[in-house]
């Protein structure tokens, strides 16, 4: 008789979420052997204990690990273990990069559709460009357009743009030269993070476009191919076109705002404009806050953040001092550079978490 504190395969199977038959496969792979098996009938009994194993193995497996590797993890110590799945997901996230150019030659050559110059832009500059405005990209269930970034050519400009609902960033290139044609399009902002150290490495770049994708042409390194998405990206032209008229407006230095937010205890930061300068304090009052220097136009006036909306958008700004375009507690915040216009991002406020 089976010892009674052990499970039979089919319970075990759903305990550690692991069909029957692919315990048995394991089991005659030497992964996950039975801990007890049944002279006469065969059947197979597992051990509570080996519920962790299980999951593990299965989880490694869902990741596309080898057997050969999944038994090295399994077998080795914590710091072993995580160093071997460090190790496969690199090569699996490199496999994929190497696939998606692979692939976008492929469909160049199929479709025999040559692709058309947009713009030609200085790498390095392209770089911190992408890097900045990629900050305002989310990923949302059932918006994978939040994720790309809108890149969009006109007669004299390359404009870059993402939002995420609550912060909307753009930024305006001059290329090297005019422009070859207008074009817009969104590009997968996951790709094109990828590109950025090729991008930053090269003096300039040419981006081609493709009906499905762009070609980022890079002098002496490796091409990228960034895909295109389906997606329609929100109109920010109407959002943008709709703000109101700015009330008050401040400037304040931009590392020392940085570190109050940063030494800032709570989720809501709340900003006091005055005249005699800005405080930055938390939503309830409790935190005594930091008195920031800063020049000021307008009347005073109260507005909310999320830590994760204005944090992002202080850091990317261009320059030592920060400039705020202030509509109201519950307008968009314009948030640029105080002597630099080409970098822009709206912040969007929070209701305040009490009357005023």
């Amino acid at each position: 008789m089976p010892n009674p504190e052990l499970m039979p395969i089919g319970v075990f199977a759903r305990r550690s979420g692991l069909t029957s038959s692919a315990l048995r496969f394991y089991a005659d792979s030497g992964l996950l052997s039975p801990a007890e098996t049944d002279p006469v009938s065969g059947y197979r009994y597992y051990s509570a204990g080996q519920v962790a194993r299980a999951a593990v193995l299965r989880q490694l497996r869902e990741i596309a690990m080898p057997l050969a590797a999944v038994e090295a993890v399994l077998d080795a110590g914590a710091d072993e273990a995580s160093r071997l799945v460090d190790g496969h997901v690199a090569k699996v996230v490199g496999d994929a990069a190497a696939a998606r150019q692979k692939a976008a030659f492929i469909k160049s050559a199929l479709g025999e559709v040559p692709s058309q110059p947009i713009a030609v832009l200085k790498g390095p500059v392209l770089a911190d460009a992408v890097e900045q405005v990629l900050t305002a990209t989310a990923r949302e269930p059932g918006m994978p357009v939040l994720a790309g970034l809108r890149i969009e050519a006109g007669h004299d400009a390359v404009t870059l743009t993402a939002t995420d609902r609550y912060r909307l960033s753009t930024r305006t290139l001059v290329p090297a030269g005019p422009p070859e044609q207008t074009w817009a399009g969104t590009v997968d902002g996951d790709e094109l993070r990828a590109a950025v150290s090729e991008i930053r490495r090269s003096t300039l770049v040419r981006l081609e476009a493709l009906p499905h994708g762009i070609w980022l042409r890079v002098t002496g390194r490796e091409d990228r191919h960034c895909r295109l998405l389906p997606e329609e990206f929100p109109d920010h032209r109407l959002m943008l076109a709709s703000l109101r008229e700015v009330t008050t407006r401040v400037t304040v230095s931009k590392e020392p705002f940085l570190r109050a937010l940063e030494e800032h205890p709570g989720e809501l930061v709340a900003l006091y404009v005055a005249t005699d300068g800005m405080t930055v304090r938390s939503a309830d009052d409790e935190y005594p806050g930091t008195m920031l220097p800063a020049t000021s136009t307008g009347p005073a006036l109260r507005i909310w953040f999320e830590l994760t909306t204005l944090y992002p958008a202080v850091s990317t700004a261009i320059g030592p001092d920060v400039m705020f375009d202030l509509r109201g507690h519950d307008q968009p915040v314009t948030i640029r550079s105080a002597d630099r216009g080409d970098l822009t991002t709206l912040a969007m406020p929070v209701k305040p978490v009490r009357s005023i």
